[in-house]
């Protein structure tokens, strides 16, 4: 079978032996089997992924790419050419590694399941006894295989998901079916890259300069990026993609995997001289942290992979897999005023309320109280903990600035940090054994604060229940739920055993419970910034605060490399003052505000301070972003691959490419000629655009005696031509962008 308009379709063979049929489902996916083969196809959105099912080893992945015929000597002749040759001093009959690599099968990397029972049973060898393949529709296709080593009384379940998109997950479950109590230690899985994918691409950072791209050779062994922060982290590789040699995001091959995951964590590439190569990654388990009594279950975080011809391709993909979710956020993305670098510590209602005053009147549709409203909460270093509201500076509770942010026509939201708590306060001082920490010693301090073991149930059940009394009270539309540390020494008292696991689905937990109770709660995940990115904790959440930082020359970049997995409408982006709070820099408003145009646009700014011009040119961003935020949140996002590292060119196109905006950005002086030309791609190569100018977004000041003069009335030209040849634009000084807007006609 073959897919029709984006709906997956899977071809598949007979039956294992001994599976036998699971339901209607089952039934549908077999309509059409290969005689006997026992080969599984799995294809979306010109995506295949080939499973060889035969048995009795794990499944392989024969092939996981671009779109193959699905017919049966197809596939069979795949197989056949799927195992390597025997080379001297190697195995008498190799053979290609599972979905799972066992170590008990002669490969000779990184196992898919590592653990022990009292010292044996550590080198499964499972035999698969079942595999099941249904959703052969518009959600997906799936298998599910189901295997067992009796000889170490373990079974386990693989379930691989093919969405519409083209994204595959996968994710394993092992169950121990002995009486002796098992210890996981670790349990990962990985997927084959082809031997031309040369490349890794993958991410590092720091606070305030989160997701910063690197790159490096694929060669022999192990390369392996571990995140033991306890959070997802402002150095996580985020994505590791495999690629063809100087990948970019419109060319070359690309295979990138994604763990969702917001504790300890794992990605690996891994490629030997036989010829064999993979990417994958699981949960990074600390020591004794999974231990399975009779009959107990470990089930992996899901694993997401994407293909692409370009680095925009694989992000297609997962914009369109998130976007497809029930739970994405489908209302218009509400511009925010976000009170933080207005005033800090220093609430004051008066202040406050012409703060909200001055939103209001530049389109403001939510305002966020943040840090400094609890108890005792006039710096970083005490109250952190007392969720109640502070009456010294609010004797009549947040009763006033509510009602006032409401009278103004805006929805209210709150800061929130419910996972970390000060050693100076009266939570930590009534219960210190809620504090996460080995034994007899706090970890190290970080910003004053530690870390509340939610797997105490007293501490859950307190945060659960301080959580849902605030949002009743003020009828909250928003929490910005921050998470400001690492997680260090993070055991679970009294006994200090590791407890990373447990407070990451505590936390989960936590949050879909509040969630369930108060459906209406949009939720934000802020964690010193961007720390805490990942499709894990964006089941549950509605956008993520991708920096701290919002000076907007870093933003270009943290943005730009955000959107390769999250489409923008899930990216927080705020327009902040003049001088940026992180940097010192000092940019003009259409730096910073046409750079937030590109994600969930807000204002950190304490615009009671702002000129009157100011404000005025504000609220005419504001109503930009209002008449195009319909389809920024819904098209795709597109970045050219400009020769010039000084200028970078990225846009959106309307899902029905009836029109796009366009960013002509200068990062920085070119080292040789000015942009010239720039070229515009994915848009329609048959239909005409109409390019001009975008005001306020207009006017960079250049170093040109005139601009080319195409500028000043717009020029015609097809989708073809724009992605070619292009149109010229003006040398701009560093740090500033020209917008495009481009209409059909």
């Amino acid at each position: 079978m073959r897919e029709a308009k984006g709906v997956p379709s899977v071809s598949v063979s007979s039956t294992v032996a001994g599976t036998g049929d699971t339901g209607p489902e089952s039934r549908a996916v077999r309509a059409a089997p290969a005689a006997g083969s026992g080969l599984v196809h799995l294809c979306a959105s010109g995506v295949s992924v080939v499973l060889d099912c035969r048995g009795p080893r794990l499944p392989r992945v024969l092939h996981w790419g671009a779109e193959i015929a699905g017919d049966d000597g197809e596939l069979a002749a795949l197989a056949e050419t799927s195992v390597f040759g025997v080379l001297p001093g190697g195995l008498d009959a190799p053979g290609p590694v599972s979905i799972l690599p066992e170590h008990a099968t002669g490969w000779p990397g990184r196992p898919g399941l590592t653990g022990n029972r009292a010292g044996a049973a550590w080198s499964a060898l499972f035999d698969v006894v079942g595999v099941e393949r249904y959703g052969a529709g518009a959600a997906g296709a799936a298998v599910a295989v189901s295997a067992r080593d009796r000889v170490a009384g373990l079974e386990l379940e693989l379930r691989l998901e093919l969405a519409p998109s083209g994204v595959l997950r996968a994710r394993a479950t092992v169950r121990n079916v002995a009486a002796a109590e098992f210890a996981v230690d670790g349990l990962c899985l990985a997927l084959p890259v082809p031997a031309h994918a040369t490349e890794l691409v993958d991410f590092s950072g720091r606070w305030g300069r989160e997701r910063a791209p690197q790159r490096r050779r694929f060669t022999d062994g192990a390369q392996v990026r571990a995140g033991r922060r306890g959070r997802t982290g402002a150095d996580a590789a985020f994505l590791l993609i495999a690629a063809e040699d100087g990948v970019g995001f419109g060319a070359g091959r690309a295979w990138g995997v994604h763990l969702g995951w917001s504790g300890n964590h794992c990605t690996y590439a891994e490629r030997f001289a036989s010829g064999e190569s993979v990417i994958g990654g699981g949960e990074l388990l600390l020591s004794g942290e999974v231990r399975l009594p009779a009959g107990a279950a470990y089930t992996t975080p899901w694993l997401y992979a994407a293909f692409g011809d370009g680095l925009d391709a694989v992000a297609d993909r997962f914009h369109a897999y998130l976007r497809a979710r029930p739970g994405h956020p489908r209302s218009p993305r509400p511009v925010l005023l976000n009170t933080w670098e207005a005033v800090y510590f220093d609430h004051d209602l008066g202040r406050l309320r012409a703060l909200a005053q001055a939103g209001a009147a530049v389109g403001v549709e939510r305002f966020v109280l943040d840090d400094g409203w609890f108890r005792g909460r006039r710096d970083d270093q005490t109250g952190l903990g007392d969720w109640t509201v502070d009456p010294a500076v609010w004797p009549e509770g947040l009763h006033p600035i509510v009602a006032h942010v409401r009278g103004l026509g805006m929805e209210f939201g709150l800061w929130v940090e419910p996972e970390m708590v000060n050693p100076d306060s009266d939570l930590a001082r009534a219960h210190p054994e809620w504090i996460m920490a080995t034994g007899d010693r706090l970890p190290p301090s970080i910003r004053s604060q530690q870390v509340l073991d939610l797997a105490h149930p007293g501490a859950y059940g307190y945060l659960r229940d301080r959580l849902s009394a605030l949002i009743e009270e003020y009828a909250l539309s928003f929490l910005k739920w921050d998470h400001n540390r690492d997680l260090i020494d993070a055991g679970h008292s009294p006994r200090g055993e590791a407890g990373v696991h447990a407070q990451t689905t505590a936390v989960y937990r936590l949050i879909d419970e509040l969630r369930a109770r108060f459906p209406g709660l949009e939720i934000e995940s802020c964690s010193s910034g961007g720390a805490r990115v990942d499709l894990g904790i964006l089941e549950r959440t509605d956008r993520v605060w991708a920096s701290d930082c919002i000076d907007a020359l870093e933003r270009q970049s943290i943005q730009r490399w955000t959107t390769l997995l999250l489409p923008p409408e899930l990216v927080g982006a705020h327009v902040g003052a003049a001088r940026a709070h992180t940097t010192g820099r000092t940019h003009e408003l259409a730096f910073r505000a046409g750079t937030a145009l590109f994600g969930h646009f807000g204002i950190e700014w304490d615009l009671t301070a702002a000129t009157e011009p100011e404000l005025a040119e504000l609220a005419g961003w504001v109503a930009v972003y209002k008449r195009l935020r319909a389809w920024l949140h819904t098209g795709r996002v597109v970045r050219a691959d400009h020769p010039d590292p000084a200028v970078w060119v990225h846009g959106i196109v309307s899902a029905d490419a009836g029109q796009a905006l366009f960013a002509v950005v200068s990062m920085a002086t070119s080292a040789t000629a000015p942009p010239g030309r720039v070229r515009i791609p994915g848009l329609d190569p048959a239909r005409r655009y109409r390019v001009a100018p975008l005001p306020p977004g207009h006017r960079p000041s250049g170093v040109a005696l005139a601009p080319p003069p195409w500028l000043a009335g717009g020029v015609t030209m097809t989708g073809r031509v724009l992605a070619e040849v292009g149109v010229p634009v003006p040398p701009m000084h560093p740090e500033q962008l020209l917008l495009l807007h481009l209409t059909v006609g």
